[in-house]
């Protein structure tokens, strides 16, 4: 597997997380592959053979070459058919509300042509572009117009989830919400209302998902040496609340995620 990553342009830095490539060639004996909920919505562009997402054990859907791949409240399968060939951009969680005015909870848990989200016309120019391009500079160089000429028309993020976004990136996702709004149960229903428009999934979901890229990183990179110790670092209650919550996102326990053939993609991703 060859996974690189890049720096997005400056006036793009506090909206995109980064772009990123991954190249695999095809071998008959892959296995699926796990992909964990990051609370990131990306957009990518396929220019290898079609990816399977598995709804079931047996049953799938082909990925489109051009999408956006919503927020995720919980883990799914997917299998490459042939050679994977991929360019994304990987968006802060704030991040993709400033260039659609679609309510962002129409694209959760799923994954939508671009198409269907910007004009049809500018849509396929896009994917054409991109598709032509010679390297992955000049993509960036193309998706960085594409995004650039967007944001002048940008939406304006709600200050009481941006807010509520910063907290979270900043403690990992370990702050209750509760705590956030200080009990305020008027706050909270205009927080959930903003987020399911702007971010796309609730709160507490995106605070999962963030303490979740928290203790992975924990775990695959051996930064503690014990699951009591990323237990204790993640701000869990005890080490049984962070299996618990580990394997509610993940499908399988901490112990089990190491070494797991099934999980080589998203170990790739979060080291």
């Amino acid at each position: 597997m060859n996974y690189q990553t890049f720096k997005p342009y400056n006036d793009l830095e506090s909206i995109v997380k980064f772009y990123w490539t991954l190249e695999v060639p095809f071998d008959p004996k892959n296995q699926k592959q796990k992909i964990v909920p990051d609370g990131c919505i990306e957009m990518t562009f396929n220019f290898g053979d079609k990816i399977k997402r598995y709804i079931s054990e047996t049953d799938f859907i082909l990925h489109p070459n051009a999408m956006v791949m919503g927020q995720r409240t919980k883990s799914f399968n997917i299998l490459p058919t042939g050679n994977v060939d991929t360019f994304a951009i990987c968006f802060y969680p704030i991040g993709f509300a400033n260039f659609v005015k679609t309510p962002l909870v129409n694209l959760v848990d799923k994954e939508t042509p671009i198409s269907e989200i910007f004009e049809p016309t500018e849509a396929y120019e896009l994917e054409q572009q991109m598709i032509q391009a010679i390297d992955t500079r000049e993509r960036i160089d193309i998706v960085e117009t594409f995004l650039l000429k967007r944001l002048n028309e940008k939406s304006t993020i709600s200050t009481i989830v941006k807010s509520t976004v910063d907290t979270l990136l900043k403690t990992k996702g370990a702050t209750p919400i509760n705590v956030l709004l200080k009990d305020d149960s008027s706050k909270r229903r205009q927080l959930e209302r903003h987020f399911k428009k702007q971010i796309g999934i609730s709160p507490k979901q995106l605070g999962k998902a963030i303490r979740l890229q928290a203790t992975l990183n924990l775990l695959l990179n051996k930064k503690s040496e014990t699951l009591t110790d990323i237990a204790y670092e993640s701000d869990y209650f005890d080490q049984n609340h962070f299996i618990k919550d580990f394997k509610d996102f993940v499908g399988v326990t901490p112990k089990e995620f190491i070494g797991n053939e099934h999980l080589t993609l998203s170990s790739l991703f979060y080291k």
